[in-house]
């Protein structure tokens, strides 16, 4: 299946369900070196600048209890090639 980009921004802004709870995703992107990283639960985080502006988006790993493990990865918009299994189209 495809999804476009602006559908996964969309869904990359939901934060938190109703009860509360992060939202877990699994996204698949091209870091700026060029190295493939795929991150099968993830949770959306903030960057200490304009994420906008800079078009990017920040990502974090979390476990199957929602806990934070490695680092934060800033995640160009236009590098995301996977959403929640499905390809990212324009």
């Amino acid at each position: 299946m495809k999804i476009r980009r602006a559908d996964v921004l969309r869904e990359y802004d939901i934060k938190e369900t109703p009860l509360g709870k992060q939202v877990v995703f699994s996204i698949r992107f091209v870091k700026k070196s060029g190295e493939l990283v795929f991150l099968p639960r993830a949770v959306a985080t903030g960057l200490p600048w304009n994420m906008a502006e800079n078009r990017q988006r920040g990502v974090i790993p979390v476990d199957a209890f929602g806990d934070k493990i490695g680092h934060i990865y800033p995640v160009r918009i236009d590098n995301i090639i996977e959403w929640n299994g499905n390809r990212v189209m324009l």
